[in-house]
């Protein structure tokens, strides 16, 4: 059950959020800014790249990794794959996790190691092997770790993860926003450099200003009618969050979105891109989850008895170019099921910032969510 009363009271969210998930929402700005002051600092503006690599080798654990890996490949687009190195092992654990390098890899590819631990035994010996076998290398991780020395030992790259001094009083969650942009942003700066995508400082700069913005909009103080996360997370309190995206970067946004719902707020959620979504979902929205399924709800003791659990959209929307867009559609599917509709757009921009605008306003949903659920 979600207490709504705790979303407009900035002292019992602070006094529930033991994980730090609320700061690193609020001062993802200010992680964006170091973390592309570590990437200057460490070399990553004087590279001198030899033409594009022919493909983009991602390995870390958990969802910073996975995130990281899809954004970065919607935004290279297919002319240097990039592809996620998914670990194998018993347990989710430093320890037990194994990364490997495809047979194919060689000299023309990029190896990116990413980790907000850098403990794991088996980074530090991917590291190595794609030395051995003529792989650029490049990590992000926190400094003075046992994978910060392999990197350097192997002549690749390293970037001192952007850390705060709350990121070591509790275990970090692989989906917390400081997480991820003080991962993502270093290798924007990379990729910009080497021709993959395009992420000058002044871009990187002007997706600062638009997460503090975000943060100023939809932070704590700010009150749940005029606060759009505090108003998504009060809208999905009972609901199976089905997750629709329309344009390219809306994509990772959506699934990050979904994501953090598991991890952090302990919620499922369904995603899908527009217009698949339409028959990827409509029978879940015509089966028993549909807000009309259950006549009988009405009679439901509203005191004993828990709500039902109803489908709820969620459309998350990047501007279509070219004047087509499913979202006409997508709005008369779920309100032909009695579904209710949630919408999200950014307002004008660059790519990036767009992007940053829908990562940093679900990001927050997700987290009042999980503050107010006690999760």
């Amino acid at each position: 059950m979600l207490d709504e009363s705790l979303l407009d009271s900035p002292e019992g969210l602070a006094e529930a959020d033991r994980r730090g998930l609320l700061r690193g929402a609020a001062e993802a700005g200010a992680r964006v800014r170091t973390a592309a002051r570590h990437a200057a600092e460490a070399g990553v503006g004087d590279l001198k790249p030899d033409g594009r690599p022919r493909a983009v080798l991602i390995a870390g654990p958990g969802a910073a990794a996975t995130h990281t890996a899809d954004l970065l490949g919607t935004l290279a687009g297919p002319g240097s794959p990039v592809v996620r190195l998914a670990p194998t092992g018993v347990a989710p654990a430093a320890g037990a996790l194994r990364w490997e390098l495809p047979g194919w890899a060689g000299s023309v590819d990029l190896l990116l190691i990413t980790t907000p631990d850098g403990t794991e035994p088996s980074l530090s010996l991917l590291a190595e092997q794609a030395y051995r076998r003529g792989v650029a290398v490049v990590a992000v991780a926190p400094a003075g770790t046992p994978l910060a020395e392999a990197a350097g030992g192997t002549r690749g790259m390293f970037v001192p993860m952007a850390t705060a001094p709350y990121d070591h009083e509790e275990p970090l969650a692989a989906s917390s926003p400081g997480v991820f942009w003080a991962l993502l942003t270093p290798l924007l700066a990379l990729l910009d450099r080497i021709g993959l995508l395009t992420a000058p400082p002044e871009a990187l700069e002007k997706v600062a200003d638009r997460l503090d913005q975000i943060a100023e909009r939809c932070g704590p103080a700010i009150v749940t009618y005029s606060n759009p996360a505090k108003t998504m997370a009060a809208e999905l309190a009972d609901a199976l969050p089905v997750v629709w995206t329309e344009g390219a970067s809306a994509g990772p946004a959506g699934r990050r979105f979904a994501a953090a719902l598991a991890e952090l707020a302990g919620r499922p959620a369904v995603v899908a891109e527009l217009p698949e979504a339409l028959a990827a979902h409509g029978a879940l929205l015509a089966g028993p989850l549909a807000a009309s399924a259950d006549p009988d709800d009405f009679f439901r003791d509203r005191v004993e008895e828990p709500p039902a659990l109803h489908a709820r959209v969620v459309l998350l929307r990047d501007r279509p170019s070219g004047g087509l867009t499913a979202a006409p559609a997508a709005r008369e599917l779920a309100l032909s099921h009695d579904t209710p509709i949630s919408e999200l757009e950014p307002e004008e921009g660059g790519e990036l910032e767009t992007l940053a605008e829908l990562i940093a306003v679900t990001d927050f949903a997700a987290v009042y969510l999980a503050l107010a659920s006690g999760a």
